[in-house]
C-alpha cells in the first residue's frame, strides 16, 4: 500500500515537473532578481509610485505622488491598478504583520513577473505545438541564460506591461487566431506603449499579404479594439489625472511628432543591432540569424519583428527596453537553430558547431552573472536610505526630515522605501546647494560630497565600469562613491556621532 502511494506521489510530482518545470525555472530566476535587487530606477518611477499610492492611499487621489511629480509625459494607471489589485492579498498580509513597505514593492513586482511569465508560457506552449519539445527546451534555456528579459519582466515599465500583450499576440499568431493577435497588439499600442504600432504594422501587413485575414476583418478588429482601449484609458486616466486625458496620445505627440525624446540622449541608427540586441540575446544573436536559414517557417515570424526593430532604429533616442518585445521571437529563431545543431551533432560537419554552441552558452551565462553583479551595485540611492534607516536615530521622538535629491531618487528610492514616524521625506527640487544650510533638514541624500552646515556621515558606492586586466580575476567591477548622506550639524545627535565619514 505504501509502495503504491509512493509511486502515485512520484508520478504526480513528475507530471507537475513536466507541466510546470520550465515555468519554475524561469520564475525562480526572475524571483531571485527581485529579492536581490528590489529597488527601482527612474524609468519605473511612475508605475512604482502609482502602485504605492493605490495600495496605501486608495481613494485619496489628492495625495497621490503623480500630482506633485507628474513626469515628462503622463502614463496610464491601468497597469498599476491591475497589478496592485492582484497583489492585494500579499499587501494585506504585509499590513497585518506590520512589515516595512519594501515588502509590498517585492510583492507587486513578483505579481507583475507572474503575469508576464504566464503570457510567455502561453507563447511557449504554442512554440512546442508548432516546433516540438526540443525547440521549446532550447527556447527556455536561451531565455534563462540571458539577463535582460527575466530581470526586466518584474519591473513596472510601460514596455513590460505592453510585453504581456505582445506575448499573447505572438501566441495567438502561432495558434492561428490572427484577429486575436491583432487585437492584443492594438490594445498594447493604445493603452501602454504607442510605439507597439511599429510591430502591429508589419505583422498586420504580413497577415494581409499571406491572406491570413482580409482587409475588412483586420480593419474592424483594430478599430473596435482601439475604441475600447481609448475609452477605457480615457475613463480611468481622466479620473486619476483630474483632466481629460488619453496618455499614449500625449506620449506619441511628445516622442514621435515633437521628437523631444532625443533630449535624453541619442544613438546611431545601427545601435540596436550592434549593441542592444547582442547584449540582450548573447549566444542567441548569431543563432537567430542561422535559424532563418535552417527552417523556412521562422522567416515569416522573424520578418515583422526585424522590421519593428528596423523602424524603431529611425528614432534617435534608443534604449534596450524599447525593443524588449522582440526578444522572445528572436529567441525562438535561435532555439530552432540550436535544435537543428543538436540533432546533427554526430555528423562530422556539425560536431565543431555543436561544441562552439555549448561554449557560447557557457560564455552567455558568465556574461549574465557579470551583468547581474553590475546591476546589483546600480541602486546606490536605495542602499543609502536603507543604511540611514538602520543606523539613524529612529528612536527619536522628533521628526527626522530627510531630503532626497533627484540623483538619489532616480537610483533606487521610491515611496516604498520610506519608513513611518519619526521619518519624514522631501523631494523638493531646485534647492541650491548653498541654501541647504538654512533649511531644517535633518539628513540629506545627494550626489555632493560636501555641503556647508552638514557633516558627511557616509557614502554609498555604485557601479562605475567594468575593468579588464591580464591577471586573475580577468574582469573587475569598479565602484565609486555615488550617493552621500549628510547630517545637519545643528542636530545634537549628528554633531556627537562617530560616523565613518565620507572619502
Amino acid at each position: 500500500m505504501a509502495a503504491k502511494s509512493t509511486e502515485a506521489l512520484n508520478a504526480k510530482s513528475s507530471k507537475i515537473i513536466e507541466l510546470y518545470g520550465w515555468d519554475l525555472l524561469l520564475g525562480t530566476i526572475a524571483a531571485f532578481y527581485v529579492f536581490m535587487v528590489p529597488y527601482t530606477k527612474v524609468e519605473e518611477s511612475f508605475n512604482v509610485q502609482a502602485m504605492h499610492d493605490v495600495i496605501y492611499l486608495r481613494h485619496h487621489l489628492e495625495k497621490y505622488d503623480h500630482l506633485d511629480f507628474p513626469g515628462v509625459v503622463p502614463r496610464t494607471f491601468i497597469g498599476s491598478i491591475l497589478v496592485s489589485t492582484l497583489a492585494s492579498p500579499f499587501t494585506l498580509a504585509v499590513h497585518l504583520l506590520n512589515l516595512p513597505k519594501l515588502y509590498n514593492l517585492v510583492a507587486v513586482r513578483l505579481v507583475l513577473g507572474f503575469i508576464i511569465l504566464s503570457t510567455l508560457r502561453f507563447f511557449r506552449i504554442e512554440v512546442r505545438r508548432k516546433f516540438g519539445h526540443q525547440v521549446e527546451a532550447f527556447f527556455v534555456i536561451l531565455t534563462a541564460i540571458q539577463f535582460h528579459l527575466l530581470f526586466y519582466c518584474t519591473r513596472p515599465l510601460p514596455n513590460i506591461l505592453a510585453l504581456g500583450l505582445v506575448n499573447l499576440g505572438y501566441a495567438f499568431w502561432f495558434k492561428g487566431s490572427f484577429l486575436a493577435a491583432l487585437r492584443c497588439l492594438t490594445l498594447a499600442t493604445i493603452v501602454f506603449r504607442c510605439d507597439t504600432l511599429l510591430l502591429l504594422g508589419p505583422l498586420g501587413l504580413e497577415l494581409l499579404l499571406t491572406k491570413s485575414v482580409s482587409l475588412w476583418e483586420a480593419f474592424k478588429c483594430c478599430v473596435s479594439s482601439a475604441l475600447i482601449g481609448v475609452g477605457f484609458s480615457v475613463l480611468v486616466d481622466t479620473i486619476m489625472w483630474r483632466r481629460i486625458l488619453w496618455p499614449e496620445l500625449e506620449v506619441f505627440w511628445f516622442n514621435s511628432v515633437l521628437n523631444r525624446s532625443s533630449e535624453w540622449g541619442t544613438h546611431a541608427f545601427h545601435w540596436y543591432f550592434t549593441s542592444a540586441l547582442p547584449r540582450s540575446l548573447l549566444s542567441a544573436y548569431p543563432l537567430c540569424v542561422l535559424g532563418v536559414f535552417v527552417d523556412r517557417r521562422s522567416l515569416l515570424y522573424i520578418l515583422p519583428v526585424f522590421s519593428f526593430v528596423l523602424l524603431y532604429s529611425k528614432l534617435p533616442h534608443k534604449e534596450l527596453r524599447f525593443i524588449i518585445g522582440s526578444i522572445p521571437m528572436f529567441n525562438l529563431s535561435a532555439a530552432i537553430a540550436a535544435s537543428r545543431i543538436y540533432n546533427n551533432r554526430k555528423k562530422k560537419a556539425w560536431e565543431w558547431i555543436y561544441f562552439i554552441m555549448i561554449g557560447s552558452f557557457v560564455v552567455s551565462l558568465g556574461c549574465t552573472v557579470i551583468t547581474f553583479m553590475a546591476s546589483y551595485e546600480n541602486y546606490p540611492g536605495g542602499y543609502a536610505l536603507k543604511a540611514l534607516h538602520q543606523i539613524g536615530h529612529s528612536n527619536n521622538t522628533t521628526y527626522q526630515w530627510v531630503h532626497i535629491d533627484s540623483f538619489a531618487a532616480m537610483n533606487g528610492i521610491s515611496r516604498f522605501c520610506e519608513n513611518d514616524f519619526p521619518w519624514r521625506y522631501s523631494k523638493e527640487e531646485g534647492i541650491a546647494i548653498e541654501e541647504f544650510q538654512y533649511r531644517n533638514f535633518t539628513y540629506l541624500l545627494n550626489e555632493h560630497s560636501s555641503i556647508d552646515g552638514f557633516k558627511c556621515l557616509f557614502a554609498v558606492n555604485g557601479f562605475s565600469k567594468i575593468y579588464l586586466q591580464m591577471r586573475f580575476p580577468l574582469i573587475v567591477l569598479l565602484k565609486e562613491p555615488k550617493v552621500f548622506v549628510h547630517g545637519n550639524l545643528r542636530n545634537q545627535d549628528v554633531a556627537k556621532s562617530q560616523w565613518a565619514g565620507c572619502p
